[in-house]
């Protein structure tokens, strides 16, 4: 049965143990595929905001750019109405170009350098002569222009095809400053001639192909996954190898929990046994509700009794006996007997309380409190001279029994904390005695109190008056029988 126990028990840790390596390896699945996909959208993340950081720092250059010439060259040039001012910059003149055409000649030098570059100023007011090429061009441009003139301190952008290949397009408002607005308010070809500070004059567009950045951010994150699968391989080896620990640990904790659990098993029967013979042995010595009481925890135990009944037997001629026979021998016939009188006391539910020497004291009517206790004590007496009878004839031997019968109140207790016994006080106790110690060998003598309780359902001879020593005269009477079968309830 252990070995089939034993074996089910590593079938299941097998069980287990393959399916832990199973479950580690999907999720180590699921978790690449979750990474792939979240590397994916990381990646498109990178590639927009690489691609906008760097149309944002071309256009702030550009623009700053600008604004230097316009701070810097223009304004003194102006100033001084040494050099002409035009939009038509031509090397075959001597002009200086506006900022706007400073501006648009720029953004063309930048992409003849950088043909799949694009920087582009477009306008819903393009001057004449720059109609064609000035506005908008494409959906792109016009919601640009649509966005940004609400939209002044935005940007606007998106990733989509230009001359056929991925690109991404970001555009900002080129807004008016106090250096430009006189010129374009008064000039005679401006589309407009009541603009203010702050006004979107147009935008500024940059066009960058985003195949270069691509393929550094792919390559980067290529090399970041592959990095992550190797760990993540590493991980899973650790753990497979720190699963394989564990459940070689478990199976030796197994093992030690089994054999101590079998030592604790064996341990506890012991115990048992043990506890058993020391309730066997306390049962011996206290009645079972006294003994269950002390084991709970009482240490003194004392209950009043208003009517138990009281036997003391004493064996006449034991002493004659002794004299005859080896300690041994007188040892075996004084068990024997009071081990016939100790199954009779069991068998009419009496509470045997000591013996002393040849003397036999029981009593009926508690610990457990009963209404039939003078009659159980009558039938014990009956019957402990007819096992003395059959002792006679098995030994032939010539002793002899003397019963003393009372009944009263009493108490109750144990005394002592080691060797402690269950014992009885009170007057009727006393009597009891005297009743056995002033009886005739091979009667039954009882008291007045104990005759008026069974005096319909036994024999009885009236001895009369006699003196009791300590108790003066008392009207006493000798149990001859069993008036009809007394049927104990």
């Amino acid at each position: 049965m252990r070995q089939l126990i034993s074996s089910s028990r590593a079938a299941i840790s097998q069980l287990i143990y393959k399916r832990i390596l199973l479950a580690v390896t999907i999720l180590f699945c699921v978790g690449v595929g979750v990474a792939m996909a979240n590397m994916s959208r990381l990646s498109s993340n990178l590639i927009e905001s690489q691609a906008l950081q760097n149309a944002t720092l071309y256009a702030q250059a550009i623009k700053e750019a600008r604004t230097l010439y316009s701070s810097d060259v223009i304004s003194p040039l102006n100033t001084a109405k040494a050099i002409n001012f035009t939009h038509d910059n031509k090397p075959t003149k001597v002009t200086v170009p506006v900022p706007a055409t400073f501006l648009i000649e720029l953004g063309n030098h930048i992409t003849n350098k950088n043909p799949e570059v694009s920087v582009r100023l477009y306008s819903d007011y393009p001057f004449p002569w720059r109609r064609k090429e000035g506005g908008a061009r494409d959906d792109f441009e016009r919601q640009a222009i649509t966005y940004l003139t609400q939209n002044s301190n935005k940007q606007f952008f998106r990733t989509e095809e230009f001359r056929g290949k991925p690109a991404f397009r970001y555009a900002e408002a080129d807004i008016l400053t106090p250096s430009c607005i006189n010129c374009h308010n008064t000039s005679p070809n401006s589309p407009k001639t009541d603009w203010k500070v702050g006004d979107v004059r147009g935008i500024l567009e940059i066009t960058q192909p985003l195949e270069t950045i691509t393929q550094k951010t792919h390559s980067g994150l290529k090399n970041l996954f592959l990095l992550l699968a190797g760990l993540s391989t590493l991980g899973i080896a650790g753990l497979t190898l720190s699963i394989s620990r564990l459940r070689q640990n478990a199976k030796q904790l197994e093992q030690r929990v089994r054999e101590r659990t079998a030592q604790l098993q064996e341990t506890n029967v012991e115990l048992l046994k043990e506890q058993e013979k020391s309730d066997r042995l306390l049962l011996n010595i206290l009645p079972e509700s006294i003994a269950a009481r002390l084991k709970d925890g009482q240490s003194s135990i004392a209950d009043g009794f208003a009517e138990v009944t009281i036997l003391f037997a004493d064996i006449v001629g034991f002493t004659v006996l002794s004299a005859q026979i080896s300690p041994e021998e007188l040892l075996v016939f004084l068990n024997e007997i009071f081990s016939s009188f100790d199954a009779l006391t069991e068998k009419y539910g009496l509470e045997k309380i000591k013996t002393i020497g040849d003397a036999y004291m029981v009593v009926g009517g508690l610990p457990n409190p009963s209404t039939n206790h003078a009659e159980s004590i009558a039938e014990i007496a009956l019957d402990m001279q007819e096992e003395l009878a059959k002792f006679n004839v098995k030994h032939h031997a010539g002793i002899n029994i003397r019963i003393g019968i009372n009944t009263g109140p009493a108490i109750a207790g144990v005394i002592g904390t080691k060797k402690f016994i269950y014992d009885l006080w009170g007057d009727a106790v006393n009597t009891a005695a005297r009743m056995e110690s002033h009886g005739i060998a091979g009667a039954i003598q009882v008291t007045q109190s104990t005759y008026d309780i069974l005096q319909n359902k036994y024999l009885f001879e009236d001895r009369g008056i006699i003196h009791v020593k300590g108790k003066g005269d008392m009207n006493t009477y000798l149990l001859a029988g069993r008036l009809v079968s007394a049927v104990l309830v």
